[in-house]
């Protein structure tokens, strides 16, 4: 990235206003062992297990709870990601008995939105605590989700207090969901807000158009317009127009869509990732889920190509005698990687400073199942096949990954969840994956197992 202007930021990356940057650990992914015999179906059990563990790893800190994130491992202790919180409602909502717990989860991003320290405008925060701990520094963090003052407890020690409209766009996707399961108004009005929020402080009237990527810690709004975070709302905007009967929405929507088909690279058949200054496309990296979560939001058969793209050019396969890679002996992996930057990370630097080095064929096992999702959603000949060998890939990944791993100091149930990583992975936007349990990875696995679309209204 030395020598020319920056990507635009990924959702996932940190807005803080300071570097809000994660001390992460090189963990190792346990140690080799023989695979057990497990049959397809409990998988997913065992993800769903996952994540009630996760959203119930401080029961001394109140009923109002988000799920954490990552496991104890990975060094961002309680920090709950509103992304990840919305995945988990959405994979919630598309497992058997899983709607107490989605409510649950929809009612504390309400509090959330009404509880904020300093706004009221319906924002979101990028992350939350939901359970005690000891900063790196020695301050202590003594709350759970709602502070001892009443507000929703923002992640400050990480900086992850900025608001990012692709966040906000699956919050609302989320509680879209909720209130058309239930039928409760308070999901419906929530989700209203954010979109709001988005149009409000997001829509952009540069000769690209579409919606800017949102605000820092500070409030500042940020310049970057991306691609994935249009494809969000494409999805929200869709649920919205229909839940409300508003046009108004359509219109939006229309706005969103016209921005992620400028995006498009008819000569390769792909999605490019989206414009720093609002004029200029930005070609490089190209990343996984703007090629993935087009089709489920679009569904057009003129763009999905971009599927094939990513299933060939982002392909990996994981194995021990890789460099970097921390897959134990005699295990194998495959699947796709974050971007186009990924497959060519300086494998003798670390990630970012403190990191371990990475993995050019670490599997992004989110992104797998963002493919697989959209392969079965697609339907060609061939596609349910490969959907099925990376499905595959993730329940022994889920089996074999990640032993030993920990969330509010508890052991998991065993064998459940998915790591983010099979070994650690340079996104090529400025921040790593890694071999630690993930809720949004285990949710987007759920989703795909399930065959359910987050992103089609």
């Amino acid at each position: 990235m030395t020598g020319r202007p920056r990507p635009p930021l990924s959702r996932r990356t940190l807005i803080g206003t300071g570097l809000g940057v994660a001390v992460l650990t090189a963990a190792g992914t346990g140690t080799a062992r023989a695979a057990q015999p497990t049959s397809a179906a409990s998988a997913p059990r065992r993800a769903q297990a996952f994540l009630a563990a996760a959203m119930d790893a401080y029961p001394d800190h109140g009923t109002l709870r988000l799920t954490q994130s990552y496991t104890d491992q990975a060094g961002l202790f309680s920090t709950a990601f509103t992304y990840d919180n919305a995945l988990a409602i959405l994979a919630h909502l598309a497992c058997p008995a899983g709607e107490s717990r989605a409510a649950a989860l929809g009612d504390a991003l309400l509090y959330a939105q009404a509880h904020d320290p300093v706004y009221d405008d319906g924002r979101l925060r990028q992350a939350y605590n939901v359970g005690p701990y000891t900063f790196y520094d020695g301050s202590p963090q003594p709350d759970g989700f709602v502070k001892a003052d009443g507000t929703a407890n923002v992640g400050t020690q990480f900086g992850f207090t900025g608001t990012a409209v692709g966040d906000m766009a699956w919050a609302g996707i989320a509680l879209s969901a909720l209130a058309g399961r239930t039928g409760e108004r308070r999901f419906l009005t929530g989700a209203v807000r954010i979109g709001e929020w988005i149009e409000r402080v997001g829509r952009t009237d540069e000769p690209l158009g579409g919606y800017k990527f949102g605000v820092n810690g500070a409030d500042e709004k940020l310049p970057f317009t991306s691609t994935e975070h249009n494809t969000d709302l494409v999805g929200l905007f869709g649920r919205l127009a229909r839940l409300t009967g508003d046009t108004v929405w359509r219109e939006h929507r229309a706005r969103a869509r016209a921005f992620v088909e400028k995006m498009w690279e008819p000569s390769g058949g792909f999605f490019y990732t989206g414009t720093n200054d609002g004029v200029t496309i930005n070609k490089s990296p190209i990343p996984e889920d703007t090629q993935t979560w087009t089709h489920l939001a679009l569904a057009s058969p003129a763009h999905s190509r971009s599927l094939d793209w990513a299933a060939t050019e982002l392909a990996v396969l994981d194995t021990a005698d890789r460099p970097n890679s921390t897959v134990p002996s005699g295990q194998s992996y495959e699947g796709v990687t974050f971007s186009s930057a990924s497959l060519l990370a300086n494998e003798g630097a670390p990630i970012a400073d403190g990191q371990p080095r990475p993995d050019r064929n670490g599997v992004w096992f989110e992104g797998t199942a963002h493919l697989a999702l959209a392969l079965r959603d697609r339907g060609h000949s061939g596609d349910e096949k490969r959907a099925r060998r990376l499905l595959g890939s993730i329940e022994r990944a889920q089996d074999l990954l990640g032993d030993s791993q920990t969330v509010g100091g508890k052991a998991l149930p065993a064998r459940s969840g998915t790591v983010s990583a099979s070994s650690p992975l340079d996104t090529g936007f400025g921040f790593g994956y890694y071999p630690y349990r993930h809720t949004g990875a285990t949710a987007w696995y759920l989703l795909a197992a399930a065959r359910a679309n987050p992103l089609r209204a």
